[in-house]
């Protein structure tokens, strides 16, 4: 089971390009490590089972989560083209997907966001995500949100 993650949100511009590179290296590249050492031997057994735990955002992009959603699609194309290949050894790949989840990662992203410097970016873009992103994602958190016993079941 693999449902290592960091998350970003904010504007592209206000980013830096390292990390960015760790969010890859986590959401993507550790998938990719984790795949490379238990696939060979599931494959000689010919058998097992690899699920994935990622996110919505592998199938539909956010406004403000440019770079956690690319990561979310890397994961969804690296599982969709493993899976014919690993199906011919009896090796079965589930990726699960969730939407909005309440747990520390989220709050840890807001206390980030709120901290954060936006003087990289326009005063539009920056009002726009502090003052309305921040404020209704909180919100469709609170409403929509499923708990990590949710996403536990489903699995």
């Amino acid at each position: 089971v693999s449902n290592a993650g960091v998350g970003m949100a904010g504007p592209l511009e206000c980013q830096s390009l390292a990390a960015m590179q760790n969010l890859m290296d986590t959401n993507f590249f550790g998938l990719v490590r984790l795949v490379k050492e238990v696939l060979p031997d599931m494959k000689r057994r010919r058998g097992g089972h690899i699920v994935v735990i990622s996110s919505i955002m592998g199938l539909q992009g956010i406004v403000f989560n440019d770079i956690y959603a690319a990561s979310k699609f890397a994961v969804e194309g690296f599982c969709e083209s493993l899976v014919v290949q690993a199906l011919r050894f009896n090796v079965a790949i589930s990726l699960v997907e969730p939407g909005p989840v309440l747990t520390e990662f989220e709050e840890k992203l807001y206390e980030e966001a709120k901290r954060a410097d936006y003087s990289r970016t326009d005063p539009e873009t920056a009002d726009i995500f502090t003052n309305l992103y921040l404020r209704n994602s909180r919100d469709v958190f609170a409403s929509l949100g499923q708990t990590p016993e949710d996403i536990a079941e489903v699995t």
